[in-house]
């Protein structure tokens, strides 16, 4: 006769799982803001739309980390990853205007590890805290035979709200406006498999520390959270339009922004090129135009402003603890073809 087969003899550990609950349960709570009605515990969580606004217009996002998880698996490296996770979507909900208002988490496993999965989701209430928002609710999902032992999957999506009149659409950029920079932290969570593939080609010459870290705190240092200061500063000056710069690099996301008859002309010596994207240009042997439709290349969020108010707006920022650079400026698309630059269908000109 065949004995009897338990959830957790299918390899499904439900008192794992009600470990973790228990576990990450402080982390939500250090999230928590006005506006939150019910968050971890329940079929669905329940976020009241602030009363302040006359107009809100709700601004979604969502992402993962991508393959920067192989690196994690690999060095054992967990806490970092969650604020990625955040970051990826609040810093996109961010470029609307928007006020990020709460995030949800979908943690997959094949077999759940309650320690390493609470660095995880402390991770994520970390990046929670950091940006104003709310952790209210996730899955943990735990799928025998779906996951490589040790290996899990992190997707995440956040909500925001912006006044319908102060939605930032670019629309009303044009030629002569200043565009700044703020630094990265590093690679954030886009170009990891290129990256994974130059750790492999470097073997024994990789370097032992980069920017002053170890090269493997470097690499993992988390995305950085653009979302109080630009909030801050989007409150004082008249900023026209914002750019996260992910997958796609410089290159790509800024026209994303731009009326369709403008580009950006921007100089590379105003802004700092860091030992880590030195590294992986050389070791990569790839051209500049390649690097920066690859890498953020050291420029994490871009903002377009009114010229006369660029000053103003990075002093604001430096005050916030940002790392701001006048890195260019707007110009005429079409003025910019005729110079015949090999950038110009990518309408982003670098010298």
């Amino acid at each position: 006769m065949n004995s009897p087969l338990s959830y957790k003899d299918a390899g499904v550990d439900i008192d794992a799982g009600d470990a973790l609950i228990e576990r990450i349960k402080p982390f939500a709570r250090k999230t928590l803001r006005e506006g939150v009605l019910a968050g971890i515990g329940g079929f669905g969580a329940l976020f009241e739309v602030p009363k302040n606004y006359k107009e809100p217009v709700l601004v979604s996002g969502t992402d993962g980390v991508g393959t920067k998880l192989k690196l994690a698996f690999e060095w054992n490296i967990h806490h970092t990853v969650g604020i990625d996770l955040v970051a990826m979507s609040v810093n996109d909900v961010l470029v609307q205007g928007a006020e990020p208002l709460f995030f949800l988490d979908y943690f997959a496993c094949g077999a759940l590890h309650v320690e390493t999965a609470a660095q995880v989701i402390e991770g994520i209430a970390k990046g929670c805290e950091l940006s104003g928002c709310a952790l209210i609710g996730g899955e943990t999902a735990e799928m025998p035979g779906m996951y490589p032992q040790g290996e899990y999957d992190l997707a995440g999506f956040a909500v925001g709200v912006v006044e319908k009149s102060k939605i930032l659409d670019g629309k009303n950029i044009c030629a002569g406006d200043a565009v700044i920079g703020l630094t990265s932290s590093g690679v954030h969570s886009n170009g990891f498999s290129l990256i994974r593939k130059l750790i492999e080609r470097s073997g024994s010459s990789m370097p032992k520390h980069i920017d002053s870290l170890p090269y493997k705190e470097a690499l993992m240092a988390p995305t950085r959270l653009y979302v109080k200061p630009v909030l801050n500063a989007l409150k004082k000056h008249p900023i026209k339009g914002l750019a996260h710069i992910t997958g796609g690099g410089l290159i790509e996301n800024i026209p994303r922004i731009l009326p369709p008859t403008l580009g950006v002309q921007l100089e590379r010596k105003n802004w700092p090129q860091t030992e880590l994207f030195t590294w992986a240009q050389k070791t990569a042997g790839i051209d500049d135009f390649e690097m920066n439709r690859t890498f953020n290349n050291g420029v994490g969020m871009v903002i377009i402003i009114e010229a006369n108010h660029a000053v103003s707006c990075m002093q604001t920022l430096k005050d916030l603890g940002e790392s701001p650079h006048l890195i260019g400026e707007v110009i005429d698309l079409e003025k910019a073809h005729s110079k015949g630059s090999p950038q110009n269908t990518h309408r982003v000109f670098i010298k």
